[in-house]
């Protein structure tokens, strides 16, 4: 089975709104992670067809449940959720942030390559990026608990409307009763992913 079949395929399972422009978009990206991965060892999956499930779909069906305008995606990795919703929601805008060099290397190319328009890769340390504004959202799928990411990232959103969207794979029960007294947890959302093995969720949160 070709990619794009693959990946119509996999979105036929969902209520998705995908044009076959941005199928493409999604495809070349895959190819892109699958020949950089080889040199810069971006992600432990190397089978392309794997990515479309592990990687296109875990973050596509992030979209559901995202609110606002602009996003920051955290210890974003090889791009992951910020490529496939920013394909996705080519009216949003993403910074892609990480620390590693490679990476935003990486991402410099994607974004050059697929042209684009609405994401920001950046090259720093959590603690020490402060955006020009604050954002809507922060995004991750990289914290080892809920705590170190409201922690982290508190300076990144406000008050009044910026939240937390952790990616989560179990529902975190334990991290949820040790978050800081100041943080509230808005809205739990279990993702189906098609062809995923194991459980995903997304869990929101926002300053009192």
């Amino acid at each position: 089975m070709t990619l794009t079949s693959k990946l119509e395929n996999l979105l036929s399972q969902t209520t998705l709104q995908v044009s076959p422009q941005q199928v493409n978009l999604l495809i070349q990206y895959v190819e892109l992670l699958h020949k950089w991965n080889k040199a810069y060892n971006l992600t432990s999956v190397r089978d392309p067809q794997e990515m479309l499930v592990k990687h296109i779909m875990d973050s596509l069906m992030v979209g559901e449940v995202l609110h606002g305008k602009n996003f920051i995606d955290v210890g974003t990795g090889p791009g992951l959720p910020g490529i496939p919703l920013a394909i996705l929601f080519p009216e949003k805008n993403f910074v892609l942030l990480d620390s590693l060099g490679k990476r935003i290397t990486f991402l410099r190319q994607v974004v050059f390559q697929l042209k684009l328009t609405n994401v920001q890769p950046v090259k720093s340390r959590v603690e020490d990026y402060s955006g020009e504004t604050p954002f809507d959202g922060v995004l991750s799928r990289a914290f080892s608990s809920l705590n170190d990411m409201v922690t982290w990232c508190s300076h990144l959103v406000t008050k009044e409307q910026g939240q937390f969207f952790a990616l989560k794979g179990q529902y975190p029960s334990d991290e949820l009763t040790n978050l800081p007294e100041n943080i509230s947890l808005v809205a739990s959302h279990e993702i189906k992913v098609p062809e995923l093995v194991g459980e995903r969720h997304v869990l929101v949160l926002k300053k009192n």
